[in-house]
């Protein structure tokens, strides 16, 4: 499984490409592509790696992270996968995002699956694993990739930090629960790729992440 990795608009949310390198099957993991500029860029990866895009798979639905998914959907047809939870976040992502003078790019397209703690998706022969990990919102979720000690943390957990809990929705407590209980139980040289800031990993953060 491969990865590439991209720091998109205003707020430097990370995008993440990620394939199977057999098939060539492949998905968007947060889809924050703010102008033409960072649209083509993502776009220029897909043509000149010759993917297969199947999947835009989303941790949360926070504006940041959601910027691109009218793009994608207008280039490549494909609507967002998110937990069931985080459906009326995505809903009202685009008047929040209007509160803050920002514009989604002309209308979201509608959710294309919401998924459950612990449901599969395949990229290849590879499971992509979701993970509910409420806290940052009530659907904040991560995917993990066993096979390849990959998990997508969104804003759940940064290096050394977390998601912050104190929009609508948050909460201090949860997002504590589900780091110590649902992630800090997974191996510890699983590699952690962040909503924000740099990679780290399982064993790193349970012992040098203070909030931990």
């Amino acid at each position: 499984m491969k990865y590439q990795s991209f720091t998109f608009n205003p707020v430097q949310e990370n995008t993440y490409l990620l394939w199977d390198e057999q098939t060539l099957e492949a998905a968007i993991v947060d889809t924050g592509a703010w102008d033409r500029q960072e649209e083509q860029s993502l776009a220029g990866s897909i043509e000149a790696l010759g993917l297969k895009l199947k999947y835009v798979l989303q941790t949360h639905a926070h504006f940041d992270h959601t910027f691109g998914l009218p793009f994608v959907h207008r280039t490549y047809g494909l609507k967002p996968i998110l937990h069931k939870d985080e459906a009326d976040v995505y809903r009202q992502m685009p008047s929040m995002a209007a509160r803050f003078g920002l514009n989604m790019g002309g209308g979201m397209p509608a959710i294309g699956q919401l998924l459950s703690d612990g449901d599969e998706l395949l990229l290849g022969t590879t499971a992509v694993r979701l993970i509910h990990t409420p806290g940052h919102t009530p659907g904040s979720s991560v995917f993990y990739i066993p096979d390849a000690g990959l998990l997508f943390s969104g804003d759940t957990l940064f290096r050394e930090s977390i998601g912050r809990t104190d929009l609508p929705g948050g909460s201090y407590e949860d997002e504590l629960d589900s780091i110590k209980n649902k992630l800090f139980c997974l191996p510890d040289d699983t590699v952690v790729l962040t909503g924000h800031g740099p990679s780290t990993t399982i064993g790193w953060e349970k012992q040098n992440n203070p909030y931990a």
